[in-house]
């Protein structure tokens, strides 16, 4: 199995380009599905999540291949209305598929998802949701078997709690839908926008009425389009922080640094010295870190994505911090492998308390989820002598290159095979 090892205490120093966002690239692969045309995309990222969804493409029917940088997606002869398990255990956003196929043929047989192990994170807010729109659902053995025999009916639908993949499936749903479906209590994450935009192009008919509310007008037939993915404000977070916490000197590109405010400001009052650019920022780090006190929220609140991140950041901090969780359970898993190289963390329910002045040892760790698992190598960039970091392929499903990327700024990092 393959692990990293981190060869620790060296500042970072350099340029970082930043890769196509994973959470805009997987509900706008599950919305080509409307179409019986091709479709072009660009800025996908490479790794093992977006494979996995091309590969329940495919197994849909879908036509994917890569040419001249991007992903040609057609599905004229796609025809096919059950989406396996196999596809689903090592990834949640399987589940986006089940929208699209009740717009296109009014029934579909989706596993259950799986993904990281963070959370039940249940799909019953999606199911809800599309009952409204008159689907008929049953869960037996571990799948959806969904239908909507006289086609979907737009119809108005108040989520009863934000959800990111929630909003995701009904306004892919809708688009096909036969009439006016008004969403209320959206998520307004910028990979949301990133999917209405994409649905704009290809024809549909979507629009922002208010801060969460969405109107989707159906259209009976979408068109072929080109369209670029927005970028990963998670990996770009994910590397501010990398600066900010070996006191090295990092500039992110290819972003639009307004989409990430929130964790801008964060490091502001941290104590890094931020510039900020048209589509870069450079991040300066301090050896003084002040502490603070965060807690998760939908955007444009701080992300749970980068929670685990930020807590190793705060074990540097002069002071005790807080981090209160406030997305998902049992999201608090990195905090053993943290104490473990000396870091004081205690949990209780969905907070943490963190001590700073932590001087981070090396040792053998385990990743238990995507996030955590590149938050065990940011402790590891700073402690003196060799870390490893076991089952990384949690860190492959939503990271490009990421030793590659560290290893041009100056980190000492090689996966072992």
């Amino acid at each position: 199995m393959q692990k990293l090892e981190v060869f620790g205490a060296n500042k970072l120093k350099g340029l970082i380009k930043i890769s196509g966002s994973k959470n805009a690239s997987l509900p706008i692969l599950a919305a080509t599905l409307l179409s019986n045309k091709k479709i072009y995309l660009k800025n996908l990222p490479k790794v093992k999540d977006i494979e996995t969804m091309i590969n329940l493409l495919k197994s849909l029917g879908s036509k994917v291949k890569f040419e001249h940088n991007n992903f040609i997606i057609n599905n004229l002869n796609q025809k096919k209305k059950f989406a396996s398990y196999n596809l689903f255990e090592t990834m949640r956003a399987g589940i986006l598929v089940l929208g699209p196929l009740l717009a296109k043929f009014g029934s579909a047989k989706v596993s259950l998802p799986g993904g990281c192990a963070i959370g039940s994170r249940p799909i019953d807010i999606h199911l809800e949701a599309l009952s409204r729109l008159g689907v008929k659902y049953k869960i037996i053995q571990g799948y959806v078997h969904a239908t909507a025999l006289d086609g979907l009916k737009g119809s108005k639908v108040r989520f009863s709690k934000i959800s990111v993949g929630a909003t995701e499936n009904l306004i892919i749903a809708a688009s096909l839908a036969q009439g006016t479906t008004v969403l209320s209590n959206c998520a307004i994450e910028p990979e949301i926008k990133d999917l209405v935009n994409f649905l704009i192009k290809l024809g549909c008919n979507v629009k922002w009425i208010g801060k969460r509310s969405i109107k989707i007008v159906g259209v009976s037939e979408v068109k072929q389009t080109k369209y670029s993915v927005m970028f990963d404000r998670i990996e770009a977070g994910t590397y501010l922080i990398a600066a900010a916490i070996t006191e090295g000197n990092l500039k992110i590109k290819n972003i639009i640094p307004n989409v990430i405010r929130t964790e801008i400001n964060i490091l502001k009052k941290i104590g890094a010295k931020i510039i900020i650019k048209k589509n870069e920022v450079q991040v300066i780090g301090n050896k003084k870190i002040k502490n603070l006190n965060i807690e998760t929220a939908p955007y444009p609140g701080f992300p749970t994505d980068l929670q685990a991140q930020i807590m190793v950041l705060l074990c540097k901090a002069n002071k005790r911090s807080f981090i209160e969780e406030n997305i998902f359970e049992n999201r608090f898993m990195h905090v053993a492998e943290l104490n473990r190289m000396g870091a004081k963390i205690s949990t209780s329910g969905n907070k943490v308390s963190i001590e700073g002045n932590v001087n981070f040892a090396c040792a053998e760790l385990m990743a238990t989820d995507l996030r955590a698992s590149v938050s065990l190598i940011l402790a590891a960039l700073t402690a003196k002598g060799k870390s490893t970091i076991n089952r990384i392929y949690h860190l492959d499903r939503g990271y490009e290159s990421l030793e590659k990327k560290l290893k041009k700024v100056g980190a000492k990092i090689r996966r072992v095979y």
